[in-house]
């Protein structure tokens, strides 16, 4: 049990009680490899296939799987046994660095900032995720990797204009939570050439910038695994830079208004269930979003004659709430998505929520009352 890394091992194990995903479909997919002292491969995507993986003589892993998206970004410049106890490939060298029980460390995956809680050949990935590995570390007294991401930054800049940036830090769940947590980096120092600044309380920093040309940002922290390279282009718009042909000073952005649209695949609005046979697993899909889908949480709400309760997540059973309120829970970031409960519905009249919310922030709620008699 030593590989695995302090807090994750609730999410492991509920993870292990359910059964494998089914294969996810090609698609593009992030890789980027962060090493002890520098990035040995930077964001690269690549095009998953159907084709196996594996090493030769050695079980193989499916190409749609975390995986499948390696082997391709790293052209297989990988190396680690497959334990067949896990289902899995144990990682031990990514593009010719190290980390094994010698040091006390081992490679460690992230999927879409949230830690992964299954192996590299059981974690399906499919369009629009990225992966991010990262060394961590099991050895008394050592800190949990925690990556920063850097957001904020526009395709193209005008000269001598303050650019705002903000910066999270993630960190893996802590027994007994299960849900990676997220928050503003601060003091983080964000840089680009010459230009640096310092993130303040809310994880903001302003960037301003000269000349004209590419640029290349990224943010740091000691104790962090660094961010992503994000790219931008300092133009008035008509100069010519990066190939601009833009009105002056515009500035191109994604425009994502549009929310994501959850749906229940058998939940249906006012279904009444007999005692004893109220629904347990709770699934459905998300209809694709231009930014990408960043979370689906779900909120479970019962009302009885005696009063009102909501389903605590991270404790798996139902507490006393507000009638009226309302309490959710993250469940992944899959499009199609389930979640299993501990036991069959009890009696009572449930309002259930269904929460997508993309990386633009944008959310919509789905919601199905039903009834066990």
């Amino acid at each position: 049990m030593k590989k695995i890394p302090l807090g994750a091992l609730a999410a492991l194990l509920a993870t292990m009680l359910l059964a494998a995903p089914a294969q996810a479909a090609p698609g593009n997919v992030a890789v980027r490899i962060e090493g002890d002292s520098e990035t040995l491969l930077p964001r690269t995507v690549v095009t998953t296939a159907d084709t196996p993986v594996g090493k030769p003589g050695q079980p193989t892993c499916a190409g749609t799987s975390a995986l499948g998206a390696l082997d391709r970004a790293t052209n297989g410049n990988w190396s680690g046994p497959y334990e067949a106890g896990l289902g899995s490939y144990n990682l031990k060298t990514l593009m010719g660095e190290t980390h094994d029980d010698a040091t006390s460390t081992y490679w460690a995956f992230w999927i879409n900032y949230t830690y992964a809680s299954m192996g590299v050949c059981g974690q399906q990935v499919q369009e629009g995720d990225d992966l991010l590995f990262v060394p961590e570390c099991y050895a008394t007294g050592c800190s949990p990797a925690s990556p920063l991401r850097l957001s904020g930054l526009p395709a193209a800049v005008a000269p001598g204009a303050p650019v705002t940036v903000k910066v999270v830090q993630y960190s893996p769940p802590v027994y007994p939570d299960t849900e990676t947590k997220s928050t503003p980096a601060v003091g983080a120092t964000v840089s680009s050439g010459g230009a640096t600044a310092t993130t303040g309380s809310d994880g903001t920093a302003q960037l301003t910038f000269s000349g004209s040309g590419p640029r290349s940002v990224q943010a740091t922290k000691p104790g962090n695994v660094r961010s992503a390279t994000e790219s931008t282009c300092v133009t008035t718009g008509s100069d010519g830079a990066c190939g601009s042909k833009l009105p002056e000073n515009a500035v191109p952005r994604l425009q994502d208004h549009t929310a994501p649209v959850a749906s229940f695949s058998r939940l249906k609005n006012g279904k009444v269930f007999k005692h004893g046979r109220g629904p347990r697993k709770l699934a459905g899909s998300v209809t694709a979003d231009p930014s990408g889908l960043l979370s689906v949480r779900l909120s479970i709400l019962r009302r009885t004659a005696t009063g009102c309760w909501a389903f605590d997540g991270a404790k798996e059973r139902f507490k006393p709430h507000r009638c009226g309120g309302r309490q959710s829970f993250r469940i992944g970031d899959r499009s199609e998505w389930s979640y299993l409960l501990p036991k069959r519905l009890p009696k009572g009249r449930y309002t259930i929520r269904a929460i997508a919310i993309d990386n633009a922030g944008n959310d919509s709620v789905t919601r199905v009352v039903i009834r066990v008699r």
